[in-house]
């Protein structure tokens, strides 16, 4: 599911509709002179809508909406007829869709639901007509409340992928590659860093007809979370995933090292990810024999359940499945 077309950030002006006014009317019919107050109260203003669309998977389509703009309310009318409502603006968003206050950075909504509807920006009250300020002592109340103004504001929309194991490790590690041999996912594969610059989606089968979802996020650098190499751009589609696979090469120079410094890399950018179940694979498996593999084993934390795995070979993907199969529902 790699596509240059994949936005997970867009930033526009939200803007909804005024409300409209309350009608200032008096009844006047034949054999009615005074007929008194009947003005009707004004439509609302549109909203602006947030909806959840488990087909969306990128914002590429709102990539050039800089302005999203809803109806203003229509004034009230005599006869006690309201105004109409101003029309809303519905923007479907994928799921994992995240919408913050552009100038605070304060999280507004999270869309994580297929058709869950949040109102981002809400529209204007419409104002009450006269005939709602009709009292014993003022019959023929000869004002009205005017609409309630619109709201303009800049929004971010941030997409944090929705799977549940995430591929935590440095550019060319082997993530792409395990992901096109356990799922149909076809990721662009080549011997040189950052090759991975979209997440890519793989749909895992398991026994049973059973499925579960796996994220190539792009590689991780020693100083990401301080917005190195690719910095924290990527850093966010973690934060959605069940569990986080580190894939490390067998060829690493110190494997408790880099891991260290992927784990260190997630303390800094956001520390409740290490709150996650951890995995480690350690790929190119198909260079070692048993013997080296039981040396190698010795640097790996203790506490950290990890197999040796090959893509090329296909080498314990089987057994890789059923550890996070496992830790998915444990």
């Amino acid at each position: 599911m790699s596509n240059p077309n994949f936005i997970d950030y867009v930033k526009f002006c939200s803007r909804s509709g005024n409300g409209g006014a309350g009608s200032i009317h008096m009844r006047r019919e034949k054999h009615v002179p005074k007929g008194g107050p009947d003005g009707g109260n004004g439509g609302r203003g549109g909203h602006i809508i947030l909806k959840g669309n488990k087909q969306l998977w990128t914002l590429l389509h709102l990539k050039y909406k800089k302005h999203v703009i809803a109806e203003d309310g229509k004034p009230g009318e005599g006869g006690n007829r309201s105004g109409a409502e101003g029309q809303d603006v519905i923007l479907e968003v994928p799921l994992g869709t995240v919408a913050k206050d552009a100038d605070t950075g304060e999280i507004r909504h999270e869309i994580t639901e297929d058709g869950q509807e949040v109102i981002l920006t809400r529209g204007g009250r419409g104002g009450l007509g006269n005939s709602n300020f009709k009292t014993p002592t003022n019959q023929t109340p000869r004002y009205a409340q005017p609409g309630e103004d619109n709201i303009e504001e800049w929004i971010i929309l941030e997409l944090k992928l929705l799977a549940d194991v995430g591929l935590v490790g440095f550019p060319n590690a082997g993530k792409s590659t395990l992901l096109s041999v356990v799922s149909a996912a076809k990721p662009e594969i080549a011997d040189y860093a950052f090759t991975t610059l979209t997440p890519n989606l793989g749909v895992i089968p398991y026994r049973d007809h059973r499925s579960f979802v796996m994220a190539d996020i792009p590689g991780i650098i020693e100083g990401a979370a301080e917005g190195k190499g690719l910095g924290i751009r990527f850093l966010r589609h973690i934060e959605r995933n069940s569990i986080l696979l580190f894939i490390i090469p067998a060829d690493a120079k110190d494997i408790r090292k880099e891991y260290e410094i992927l784990l260190n890399e997630l303390k800094k950018y956001n520390p409740e990810l290490l709150d996650k179940n951890r995995l480690l694979a350690i790929t190119k498996a198909d260079l070692l024999d048993e013997e080296l593999m039981a040396e190698m084993k010795k640097e790996v934390p203790a506490e950290l359940p990890s197999i040796f795995i090959s893509s090329l070979t296909q080498f314990n993907t089987d057994k890789l499945k059923d550890m996070i199969w496992q830790s998915l529902h444990a």
